[in-house]
């Protein structure tokens, strides 16, 4: 037991100094040598916990992800909210957590810019990292719509509203350097009282 505990501890350690380098570097700049060089171990080391620095990269995307997935199905499912509330907090919730996370999404962007220029689509990568959050925001909206505290709306196109919100916070804490999302959480709160009966 002991040694998974230690393989994780030292796991984790990777990740972060991974990403120490990936902020400095940039993506298309970091190397699996310039990674083992920051942890202080070999590449051969290295190997043993990652194949390469894509994967090194995806593990970090993926723990983030799955990190904020867990918070939103937690307040999602919380009892004696209503679906407006459970919205908002959602909301201030990822904002929040997006100004914590500014370095990996710095990285993030970086690589979708890498990506979109080697003729991939960041669009597609996106969603599918997305697809279960946005599921989760829609089915808070066909709650509320069920139980008659949202009035008949696109179900769509208010998902895409709120989602759109997240794009606009992170664009302006990586790209225009704010500290955090500024009134955008307000912004939320206005949306989700705009969908009240």
């Amino acid at each position: 037991m002991s040694i998974v505990v230690e393989h994780d501890k030292r796991k984790k350690e990777i990740l972060e100094r991974a990403l120490d380098v990936f902020t400095d570097e940039g993506y298309e700049d970091t190397t699996f040598r310039k990674i083992a060089e920051r942890c202080g171990i070999t590449r051969t080391i290295l190997y043993l916990y990652f194949k390469n620095k894509r994967e090194i990269f995806s593990y970090s995307i993926k723990q983030f992800t799955v990190g904020l997935e867990a918070d939103v199905r937690e307040i999602a499912t919380r009892e004696g909210l209503s679906n407006a509330d459970k919205l908002s907090a959602i909301l201030d919730m990822v904002l929040a957590r997006c100004a914590e996370e500014k370095r990996l999404l710095t990285v993030i962007f970086g690589y979708l810019d890498h990506l979109r220029r080697s003729g991939g689509d960041p669009d597609e990568r996106v969603r599918r990292r997305t697809i279960r959050m946005r599921h989760i925001l829609s089915t808070l909206m066909i709650a509320g719509i069920q139980a008659g505290e949202f009035r008949k709306i696109s179900v769509r196109a208010a998902t895409d509203l709120v989602y759109s919100l997240i794009e606009a916070a992170i664009f302006r804490i990586v790209i225009l350097g704010k500290p955090d999302a500024g009134t955008l959480a307000d912004s939320g709160r206005l949306v989700v009282e705009g969908m009240k009966r």
